[in-house]
């Protein structure tokens, strides 16, 4: 009836890229190295859901060398992985994520990233938590040469009651 997945994603940063977190731009100076926009919040709760509902991981449903997916925004990633979600007859009980950096401090960013995911993901703002937190400069997240987030989803059948 239930059914937990956790997702783990990471970026290289580097200097004059657009950075993408949680479905919105922030600015700063650097952003993700990646073959998408590089939102690795993003790309952990896609790798959450997809791991609950047993359809193995991002890199098999979006693979980072296929043309179609150079640069593609990831809220198109999420909305595809939870039409997949769906699809096998389930539906998001919550997510709860976290992410590691350094700079920039995101704080004041967290509930338009909560607003967004939700939007694209049809659920409620209450059922998406996002953290953040520092590595004390610890790490790579530490030295600011990349960012990493982490997610878990619950995700129920459709025809079970909350």
């Amino acid at each position: 009836m239930y059914r937990i997945g956790i997702g783990y994603d990471v970026h290289k940063l580097k200097d004059d890229l657009d950075f993408f977190l949680g479905g919105i731009q922030i600015p700063y100076n650097r952003g993700c190295v990646a073959h998408s926009d590089g939102d690795v919040l993003i790309h952990a709760i896609c790798d959450a859901l997809l791991g609950a509902a047993n359809l193995r991981d991002i890199g098999c449903h979006f693979p980072d060398n296929d043309p179609k997916y150079k640069g593609i925004d990831s809220k198109k990633l999420l909305k595809e992985t939870y039409r997949l979600v769906k699809e096998k007859g389930y539906v998001i009980g919550n997510i709860d994520s976290v992410i590691s950096l350094q700079k920039p401090k995101i704080k004041p960013f967290i509930p338009e990233m909560q607003k967004t995911l939700a939007s694209v993901l049809e659920i409620d703002e209450s059922q998406v938590s996002v953290k953040a937190t520092t590595t004390e400069g610890l790490g790579f997240e530490g030295r600011e040469e990349g960012i990493s987030a982490q997610a878990v989803a619950l995700i129920r059948r459709i025809d079970a009651q909350m």
